[in-house]
């Protein structure tokens, strides 16, 4: 194993196969700095989607979802030389995708704020749903497209620095230590942050909670 690799290692690799797909992209990324550019393209198709998803989550905006997208591998190829391992590449990436995102919102000054799209139609954070939720049965798709719309204000009052904390924990499920990489804060940062969302979302949601 190299040194970039052993590095990626003590970083924030947290099971065996997060650890395989380190040292896989890290091999890529050893390729494309060698001159084989075509290389970079097989880390585009491999985080494409979960780039997309990570900004549309924090814009709520398609179109500036896609061209904030394709930013982040433009400034991630451009920087490629100077990806040494000391991360893994997918929190690098992210990295790049998140503070790109935050540039532009705060260049816009959007009040944006993630959708929950992905908790009902993928049935994934269905913990969250039970946890906010105090309906079952034939009541739950009301109540839960109800939550959506309630959770999507109470989000609107976040920061954006806390929106983007619950976006990378409950939609992208990422570890506080992950987190921590990617906003350059930390731990202790992040869990307040998500400590604060959690609250001011049990307070917006009294009606939804169970008691």
């Amino acid at each position: 194993m190299n040194i970039g690799a052993q590095t990626i290692g003590k970083t924030l690799v947290a099971s065996p196969d997060r650890q395989m797909e380190a040292d896989s992209d890290w091999q890529l990324v050893q390729r494309v700095q060698s001159g084989e550019v075509t290389a970079f393209d097989r880390l585009v198709l491999k985080y494409r989607e979960r780039i997309l998803g990570v900004i549309y989550n924090m814009t709520s905006n398609r179109e500036d979802a896609a061209d904030l997208a394709q930013d982040t591998f433009i400034k991630a190829f451009q920087s490629i030389n100077r990806f040494q391992g000391q991360s893994s590449f997918f929190t690098w990436l992210y990295r790049i995708a998140v503070n790109s995102t935050l540039t532009h919102l705060r260049k816009n000054r959007l009040r944006s704020f993630f959708s929950f799209e992905k908790i009902h139609d993928e049935g994934q954070n269905a913990e969250l749903i039970s946890k906010l939720t105090d309906k079952h049965g034939a009541d739950r798709e009301l109540y839960v497209k109800e939550l959506q719309t309630k959770l999507n204000e109470a989000l609107q009052k976040l920061s954006i620095k806390h929106r983007t904390v619950v976006t990378l924990f409950e939609i992208d499920n990422l570890s506080h230590e992950e987190i921590a990489e990617i906003m350059e804060c930390s731990v202790g940062t992040v869990r307040s942050r998500l400590h604060y969302a959690k609250q001011l979302l049990q307070a917006e949601l009294q009606a939804y909670t169970r008691a």
